[in-house]
């Protein structure tokens, strides 16, 4: 990584066995922005924290990044207040719409109370329903379904 990368956020979208959530990290700041649609802590995910910590410093290490002795406690993790969802199926198109929303705004900071530009305390249906449709042709373009 150069220095252009100190700046770039890299997307996890992760399934804690019945939820998808958001991870974006900056490995260089070593900050992990945590967007949960169901509003929980990343401590209700303890494994999940523990993997994304040892990735992260193993990530470091391999491209010779200075790591401190105190390894993992010295990475942080930004809870950040996003939308919620308003039912148990709609987890997966959340995480997919907060990942569309960082990526349209071209930032590389996540503020802990959402971007401005998408602050709701929920997503209307058809909000919902368009990040629906971008996945559908998303998905139709790259011929999956077919």
């Amino acid at each position: 990584m150069d220095n252009k990368d100190a700046e770039k956020l890299f997307f996890i979208p992760f399934n804690t066995g019945g939820h998808w959530l958001l991870l974006a990290i900056n490995p260089i700041r070593k900050i992990v922005y945590y967007l949960d649609s169901l509003g929980n802590d990343w401590t209700t995910y303890p494994d999940m924290k523990v993997l994304i910590d040892t990735v992260l410093q193993a990530f470091r290490a391999q491209r010779d990044i200075q790591t401190s002795r105190r390894g993992a406690n010295s990475i942080t993790w930004i809870k950040v207040a996003c939308p919620q969802q308003r039912n148990q199926i709609d987890c997966g198109y959340f995480m997919l719409r907060f990942m569309r929303d960082t990526l349209a705004l071209g930032r590389l900071k996540i503020p802990t109370d959402y971007f401005d530009e998408f602050k709701c305390a929920f997503y209307t249906k058809d909000q919902v329903d368009e990040i629906k449709e971008e996945w559908c042709q998303f998905m139709i373009k790259l011929n999956v379904c077919s």
